[in-house]
């Protein structure tokens, strides 16, 4: 199939708030060594599509050094290569207004379709199968979609479609929706009809969502393809955690299998040695990446690579990043960890019964999450509390009683 792939990679993340700090929401980690762009670009790569453009824009550093070219998801062969497009001089306004201030790379693919791709999700799907219902329908443009729990359907382009498939109505981030069939983010055009779109269309923040679906609903050939199988964003705390958490279920309850031998997700491995677990640890449901050490114990958490956690500390319904080390006594809870992050002797983190919304911005944390930023070191014996936010900058060393309390912000 004559296919492009564009992956728009550039959004700030700022849902994710300290994770999207220092790098791009599809760089962030994910289920312990992954990324979270890791599955977009193994699914393109499984469903046999060689030929890949990411547009970056915030912070394109950590996500440029990952993918790197490409190898990890055998996009460095002879017949394949992956582009990465970053502005060249205004920023990009809108996912559209990505597309078309790199319209000239478009051109100059001669591909017969463009499949628009985000970054940021986390699924398993053949696209093949996509584009071969789009070009079965005679569809100018194929938008995959899901059914979602309607209390959620407001973050999403919602549509409408008849008993073929057509789509007949689609409103982007509805605050009443018109149903639970949300669209994916996920769209196959006819790259010349995106062409045309893109050239035509003279809107500053050119959006597929706000502008270009729905000016093609009613005058063009717009077709949903329903994906029945799990797909997640994972833009807030509450959902990052949880579609973690998700994976360390048993095997038939795993939403999402990692271990299906025939769609394999491909990574960027650093090398490390094989886990190591003490002679006392104890250890239930959990994802254990290279180079970490337990001699603790951990319950229901993810630990990324080379994460140590040290005899009589606890670690239990957390997800702790690259390298964090938890020391002798303490005790992390429901909490998300980013990267080089030392929890001191004795510390209590995630602690207490408060279930205080965080009060500089209740909507990012009210569910009881901590979360700690890159390369803090937690005093010995220092408790924080529930919907903590604990940035880089944070000074903890400084505090009062050696004490965070619950909804806190520090920076």
């Amino acid at each position: 199939m004559e296919v492009l792939a564009l992956i728009l990679a550039g959004g700030r993340g700022s849902r994710l708030d300290i994770l999207s700090e220092n790098r791009v929401k599809p760089s962030v980690p994910f289920a312990g060594k992954y990324r979270i762009i890791d599955f977009t670009l193994s699914n393109c790569s499984n469903s046999g599509i060689y030929n890949i453009a990411i547009l970056t824009q915030y912070l394109p550093f950590s996500l440029n050094d990952h993918i790197g070219s490409g190898k990890p998801w055998d996009l460095d062969r002879r017949d394949s290569k992956v582009t990465l497009l970053q502005p060249h001089s205004d920023w990009y306004n809108g996912t559209a207004d990505a597309c078309r201030k790199n319209l000239h790379y478009i051109e100059q693919s001669q591909s017969k379709y463009t499949l628009i791709l985000s970054g940021d999700h986390i699924y398993k799907m053949d696209y093949r199968k996509m584009i071969e219902a789009h070009i079965a329908s005679n569809a100018t443009l194929t938008v995959a979609a899901k059914v979602v729990d309607i209390s959620e359907a407001h973050r999403f382009g919602i549509l409408e479609a008849d008993d073929e498939n057509k789509v007949v109505r689609f409103v982007e981030k509805p605050k009443k929706p018109i149903s639970n069939l949300a669209s994916m983010g996920i769209y196959v055009f006819n790259t010349d009809v995106l062409l045309e779109k893109l050239r035509t269309m003279d809107i500053p923040d050119l959006d597929f969502g706000q502008h270009i679906i729905p000016s093609m609903i009613g005058k063009d050939a717009v077709y949903a393809y329903k994906f029945y199988d799990y797909w997640k964003d994972v833009g807030t705390y509450d959902s990052y955690l949880q579609a973690n958490l998700e994976l360390i279920e048993t095997v038939d309850k795993i939403p999402l299998d990692m271990y299906d031998k025939n769609w394999k997700i491909y990574t960027k491995s650093e090398e490390l040695p094989a886990v190591k677990v003490g002679s006392k640890a104890t250890i239930h449901q959990a994802l254990l990446s290279n180079g970490a050490i337990v001699a603790g114990t951990v319950e229901r958490s993810v630990l990324s690579p080379g994460v140590i956690i040290h005899p009589h500390a606890k670690v239990v319904n957390s997800v702790l990043l690259n390298n964090v080390e938890v020391l002798p006594g303490a005790v992390v809870e429901n909490c998300i960890i980013d990267k080089n992050t030392i929890v001191g002797e004795n510390a209590l983190v995630g602690f207490g019964d408060d279930l205080t919304a965080n009060i500089e911005n209740p909507s990012l944390l009210s569910s009881g999450i901590t979360v700690l930023g890159k390369k803090i070191k937690v005093p010995k014996g220092m408790k924080i509390g529930r919907n903590c936010r604990i940035f880089t900058t944070a000074k903890l060393s400084e505090m009062k009683n050696n004490e965070v309390k619950s909804g806190s912000t520090l920076k």
